[in-house]
């Protein structure tokens, strides 16, 4: 069984066909290859989480919420990275440990 036309006109029209398409999936296929290179260099050049979080209150001046770890997955969006010792001024200072996190357990901070 044969799903190719007979004549040559058809076939050629055909090959010039199959070539465009071709093309265009080479097309796709380094547009692919761009991003996914982009995106890794984006990935590697990213800089490292920090170690501590302070989450701001809402408002200007209005004092620090909690303190979290780095990677505490409850830290809010008003939260900046903070060094060890500026998270346990931040405790010593009444500021809230996380409750999920227990930053305040890791850096070896006794309430008292």
């Amino acid at each position: 069984m044969n799903d190719l036309p007979p004549d040559l006109p058809r076939l050629r029209t055909l090959e010039t066909w199959l070539a465009v398409s071709l093309d265009r999936v080479r097309q796709q296929i380094a547009a692919a290859e761009r991003q996914q290179q982009e995106q890794q260099r984006g990935e590697q050049a990213r800089p490292p989480a920090p170690d501590w979080l302070l989450e701001l209150g809402i408002g200007r001046d209005t004092p620090a919420v909690y303190v979290h770890e780095g990677g505490c997955w409850n830290a809010g969006k008003r939260s900046k990275g903070v060094d060890r010792s500026t998270a346990l001024r931040a405790l010593v200072e009444g500021v809230a440990a996380c409750p999920h996190c227990r930053p305040d357990s890791a850096l070896g901070y006794l309430e008292g």
